[in-house]
């Protein structure tokens, strides 16, 4: 099979109800936008007759591929399988629930056709339960914005378009897939929002709830840390470190004086838990230098161990043969 301009990856977990109707439009779709094509479903341990109605299915399309998971990983890992293996231009992802309609790959192909490295789907209209999710969410993606400084108002959805290129700078791993478009901007993706439809659950009972949004709020200190100081940790544990010690070395230096000055004092009496604070303090501050030398060390085996780059070109321009030649990165 040659390689095809597009890659449809499509994690699952028990979505039986749904998935012959989402081959048949999906299907429908890609016929209609006249490229070559490949649909890679990522079946993520379901317990229903999800994979075994996958299975058929392959049997009679050749463009159609199933991965199935040994346990439940969860969609961050399904979906970074379904990107190991896809070998298309340009990858969709979406979720196989039928929330995310077929019919609107082409607006999100017509914005990566425009120059765009990622177009991302926003459900601009959301039908979900205000209290569980409506909320949470927008509270989610205002953090989510300030922390990247990504403008996105719908970091959440799955529903994207990408440039095949982009995904191989990052490493997926936790539940990092909803920060993709974050993680994609620190190496200078052009990233474009395109309004999608967002429709109930024909069927079956959706996996995330308000619990999820805790483990979201982590996740953003997480991608904060990373965009700003995975190449840099000093920065971030030097200016604390410094701020300990010279706060715990004042409060010292300050007792100290205080001390050759009231030589009839007893200064632990007078200035027991000062002097404790200036104690902890100075050690507090000792500590995070250290740490900072120590992810210093890290970061550097990190990237020269697997050979990472900290960029990312998007083109390289020469003179060949007395010609001006361009290649894409």
């Amino acid at each position: 099979m040659p390689q095809p301009a597009l890659s449809i990856v499509i994690p699952i977990h028990n979505e039986e109800p749904a998935i012959l109707p989402l081959y048949d439009r999906l299907t429908a779709v890609l016929e209609e936008i006249g490229r070559t094509y490949e649909i890679i479903f990522i079946d993520d341990a379901s317990t229903d007759r999800s994979f075994d109605l996958l299975a058929n299915l392959v049997e009679t399309d050749a463009r159609l591929k199933v991965i199935r998971l040994r346990r439940n990983f969860g969609q961050t890992a399904a979906l970074a399988a379904g990107f190991d293996e896809a070998i298309g231009g340009v990858i969709i992802s979406l979720d196989g629930d039928l929330q995310h309609e077929p019919e609107d790959i082409p607006n999100l192909l017509a914005k990566i056709d425009e120059g765009y490295d990622l177009a991302s789907g926003w459900r601009k209209n959301r039908i979900d339960n205000a209290v569980t999710r409506k909320i949470p969410s927008r509270i989610a993606n205002w953090m989510m914005k300030k922390a990247s400084g990504v403008d996105l108002h719908d970091f959440g959805t799955t529903f994207k378009a990408y440039r095949s290129e982009i995904l191989k700078d990052i490493n997926l791993y936790g539940e990092l897939h909803r920060f993709i478009p974050a993680l994609a901007s620190f190496y200078g993706a052009r990233i474009v929002e395109v309004p999608i439809k967002n429709v109930p659950r024909g069927a079956g009972k959706s996996h995330y709830g308000l619990g999820r949004t805790f483990k979201v709020f982590f996740d953003i200190l997480t991608i904060r840390f990373l965009l700003t100081y995975v190449t840099r940790p000093m920065h971030f544990f030097g200016k604390y470190g410094l701020a300990g010690v010279g706060s715990g070395g004042a409060i010292l230096a300050y007792l100290l004086v205080y001390k050759l000055t009231h030589m009839q004092r007893d200064l632990v009496q007078q200035h027991g838990p000062l002097m404790m604070a200036g104690g902890l303090l100075l050690l507090a501050g000792l500590i995070l230098f250290c740490t900072g030398i120590v992810s210093e060390l890290l970061a550097r085996t990190y990237f020269e161990s697997q050979g990472r780059r900290i960029y990312a070109v998007r083109e390289v321009r020469a003179r060949k043969n007395g010609q001006a030649a361009k290649n894409r990165a």
